[in-house]
């Protein structure tokens, strides 16, 4: 059907959309993959507090079962304003709008019986008292209108303190990581320890995160990545949360329906330091900011051909672990560290 011409440019474009499909394998390369899910309880949509590991901006998360934080509903709508039309409207009704109508009356009804305006005290001065008084009464009320309706205008709210806590401010470690030092010793001691400069926004830590926490989180980021390149779901169900196991199966498909798996090996953390760490009810969570290194590639499920990658790469991330008190920690959210 096609001329001997045309045939190279379907093949160039055949080349470029399976080029297309490869590069985004890439994507799903490595637990995390470059993209920010999971949860983080009432702190999902906030940043993790920053550190010497992770000092710039963390990526928010794309993928969560947590509903973001609705904003507060308005308040009640203000009450209508009463009617306040006719003649005594101005003054606000009650004593005052009682006392002016009082005044008139009387006058009314003191010429409706022949007793003048004001029912004895007759003539033109009477009248220019009586007009005087209601002026009098007039601009009482209104003075007095006006104070009250000022004091009902709500006053604006002021923030207190400042909005944003300066990392860097120049007070000195607060332990933690710090306090350890070469206690641990290489891989999460010597990483951790590394950056142990770091000054989160309060809180920091909550909790006291110890070095049996430390060791269980170097621990969970080598047998995630390490049960990630096996797509071994029974291995990651012990070590995630259920959030964070579905994602995960959803890119084992991904990767199966175009053909590929990813291998991962020799997995090391270089650096890394707590970020947060705080308590919901029973829940207890902790952000860690991690740069490790791995060997990272994309290999053909059939015939093991390498797809794409291969060489060493490291990465910058912060990973929430989650537990209930007292209980294991399991990852339940990764995000991206630029």
């Amino acid at each position: 059907m096609f001329g001997s011409r045309t045939r190279p440019i379907f093949l160039s474009l055949a080349v470029a959309s399976a080029l297309v499909l490869v590069a985004g394998d890439v994507a799903w390369s490595r637990a995390g993959g470059g993209s920010s899910f999971g949860s983080r309880g009432s702190r999902t949509f906030s940043a993790p507090a920053p550190t010497r590991t992770a000092p710039t901006t963390t990526a928010p998360m794309e993928r969560s079962m947590t509903q973001p934080a609705r904003p507060n509903a308005a308040g009640p709508a203000a009450a209508a304003q009463p009617n306040r039309g006719g003649l005594f409207g101005g003054f606000g009704g009650g004593l005052l709008g009682g006392l002016a109508a009082g005044f008139l009356g009387a006058g009314l009804l003191g010429m409706l019986f022949g007793n003048g305006f004001m029912g004895g005290i007759g003539g033109f001065a009477s009248m220019l008292g009586f007009l005087l008084q209601i002026g009098l009464v007039a601009l009482v009320g209104m003075f007095l209108w006006r104070m009250w309706q000022a004091r009902r205008v709500p006053q604006p709210a002021m923030a207190h303190g400042p909005q944003y806590r300066d990392v860097n401010g120049g007070e000195p470690p607060r332990g933690g990581l710090g306090a350890m030092g070469a206690g641990l010793g290489g891989g999460l001691g010597g990483g951790l320890g590394g950056g142990l400069g770091a000054r989160a926004a309060e809180p920091s830590d909550d909790l006291g995160i110890g070095p049996a926490d430390y060791d269980a989180f170097e621990r969970l980021l080598g047998e995630v990545q390490g049960a990630y390149a096996k797509e071994d779901l029974s291995a990651l169900r012990t070590r995630v949360t259920p959030e964070m196991l579905s994602y995960f199966s959803e890119q084992f498909a991904e990767n199966a329906g175009r053909g590929v798996i990813n291998e991962i090996a020799d997995v090391k953390l270089e650096q890394g330091d707590l970020s947060e760490a705080w308590r919901e009810g029973d829940a207890e969570y902790a952000s860690v900011a991690m740069r490790y290194s791995l060997l990272d590639r994309m290999v053909d499920r059939a015939s093991g051909r390498l797809v794409s990658g291969g060489d060493r790469e490291t990465v910058t991330e912060v990973w929430t672990f989650r537990r209930p008190r007292g209980g294991a920690w399991m990852l339940s959210a990764i995000q991206q560290a630029s």
